[in-house]
């Protein structure tokens, strides 16, 4: 797989389009932190990590509930900006507003992943990963 933040927003696309509860996903340390910020925002409902000794798995998973708001998803729109072939960067003065600051760009920075409003708040830039509202 060439692209497994990409793959990861997939799954969740796909999870709430069909109207999953919750969905299951290979652990990385990025994914586990995009997670935990979507469940910051409110667009999650709960996100934990499943080490491999609990449950006999031979990997680590991220175990991700989905939100729903009666029976619309908490999701509207998840882009994937930044890909391998073409990565997307923003200096700390023109980082992205997603919807009319409705919706979060989440940034990679030297100082982690954190979402557009935050980075700019600390005066980062960084690689724009995803877009959600």
């Amino acid at each position: 797989m060439t692209d497994p933040i990409a793959d990861m927003l997939t799954r969740i696309r796909n999870g709430l389009a069909v109207g999953k509860t919750e969905i299951v996903l290979p652990f990385s340390k990025m994914k586990l932190a995009i997670a935990e910020i979507l469940e910051k925002n409110n667009y999650l409902k709960k996100v934990e990590k499943i080490d491999q000794d609990s449950q006999g798995n031979a990997f680590d998973e991220i175990k991700i509930t989905l939100k729903y708001l009666g029976k619309e998803p908490a999701i509207t729109s998840l882009t994937r900006i930044s890909k391998p072939g073409h990565r997307v960067f923003a200096p700390k003065d023109k980082l992205p507003t997603v919807l009319n600051s409705l919706g979060i760009a989440i940034i990679s920075t030297s100082q982690g992943v954190m979402t557009n409003k935050e980075a700019r708040k600390r005066g980062l830039g960084g690689e724009v990963i995803c877009e959600i509202y």
